[in-house]
């Protein structure tokens, strides 16, 4: 039966794999929520059964019968092509100095930004989130925000000078959009828990930014919050379906579609941010009862808010629970298969739990692209 297993493994390993050739349709891309998927390389549709279900998977709410109070932030951001780098170098210019060496000096580091993939893009979520049931009906709720951005240059700045000092002419777009929910989930196993269909519909207050970033201030530093601008709200409400699938006590297979019905939200200067469908589906192993292994996929190629980037993730992860689930320690790796100056962020986290009370952390980085994950989370589970 353990050979069984690992042989089965391997298999829908390969599998999940093969998702990345498959071409399709574009979405805004899938921001990870929650320390545990974080330490697991971003893999959450087939393994997230506590309250954070609620984003990952509806249908995993009925896969555990629990109540589950959980508060968790997370945030990633990536620095394509060194902007950070050079952005700092650009604060250190000494303005005063006009001279034609100085002003070459300036534009060469301009010129960095000035190349095509070279961008910062950042991810954010945070919020409540509540599991709980009655019978076989499995419910939750969750008031949260996902945010995306992309900085980029959408033409190219140049080096001059004006009342003694260099200026930079031109500035690098900043879009963003927060997705403020009130989601509320309902799950139902079937056929002794062999199957579960979930739900999820949610209120969302779309805030729109359409952003400016003046590389040079006046004050030598990026103030990112300031030059987002002032935001457009407007609302709209959005459907994410989930199944999950548990042929063995050891196997489960999962698939979620969100914003199935694509909310629209009203940018600056009349434009529209629309929240596509995305599709992620995931597999989850058991080799052991405290060894979990998960691979995640997205089956749609997203799009971001950055022309030209696009996200099509590949994650895998593994959790090792120690000492009766008290201590589970997690690592992982995630890759976006559509970008090929992307390499692999690899990731680790933790769970400690006393009693009814979890913590939980987790991060990545990618020492190529300088892509940073991080994420935590408390709860209290019943």
């Amino acid at each position: 039966m353990s050979r069984l297993r690992h042989s089965t493994a391997v298999i829908i390993l390969m599998i999940s794999l093969s998702l990345i050739f498959i071409e399709t349709a574009r979405a805004v891309e899938f921001v990870i929520v929650g320390p545990r998927a974080a330490g697991m390389g971003g893999a959450g549709v087939a393994v997230t059964t506590d309250a954070l279900a609620t984003y990952w998977n509806p249908a995993g709410l009925a896969m555990e019968r629990s109540v589950d109070i959980r508060l968790q932030g997370s945030a990633q951001v990536t620095d394509r092509l060194g902007v950070l780098d050079a952005l700092e170098e650009i604060d250190a210019i000494d303005t005063s100095d006009t001279s034609m060496a100085n002003q070459a000096r300036l534009q060469a580091l301009l010129d960095r930004l000035n190349r095509q993939g070279a961008s910062v893009s950042g991810a954010a979520a945070g919020g409540l989130y509540f599991k709980g049931y009655w019978g076989n009906h499995h419910f939750g709720v969750n008031v949260s925000d996902v945010a995306t951005a992309g900085s980029f240059v959408s033409s190219p700045l140049t080096a001059g000078t004006s009342g003694g000092s260099l200026v930079v002419n031109g500035t690098m777009a900043l879009p963003a959009l927060e997705a403020r929910q009130v989601g509320f989930s309902y799950a139902y196993a079937f056929a002794d828990q062999t199957f579960a269909l979930g739900v999820t519909g949610k209120v969302i207050q779309g805030a729109a930014y359409s952003g400016r970033v003046n590389v040079l201030s006046a004050d030598g530093k990026v103030d990112w919050s300031s030059d987002l601008g002032k935001a457009n709200t407007s609302a709209d409400f959005g459907i994410d379906v989930g199944a999950l699938v548990r042929p063995t006590s050891w196997l489960r297979v999962g698939i979620v579609g969100k914003d199935l019905n694509e909310p629209a939200f009203d940018a600056p200067g009349g434009a529209t941010y629309r929240l596509n469908p995305q599709v992620r589906g995931g597999i989850a192993a058991n080799p052991y009862s405290s060894l979990t292994l998960t691979v995640d996929g997205d089956i749609l190629t997203n799009k971001t808010l950055i022309p030209g980037i696009k996200s099509r993730v590949v994650s895998v992860g593994a959790e090792q629970t120690l000492f009766s689930d008290v201590l589970a320690l997690r690592v992982g790796a995630l890759t976006n298969t559509k970008n090929d100056d992307e390499s692999i962020t690899y990731t680790a986290g933790l769970g400690i739990r006393i009693m009814t009370f979890r913590l939980d952390l987790g991060g990545g980085y990618d020492f190529k692209e300088r892509e940073a994950l991080v994420s935590g989370s408390i709860s209290m589970t019943f």
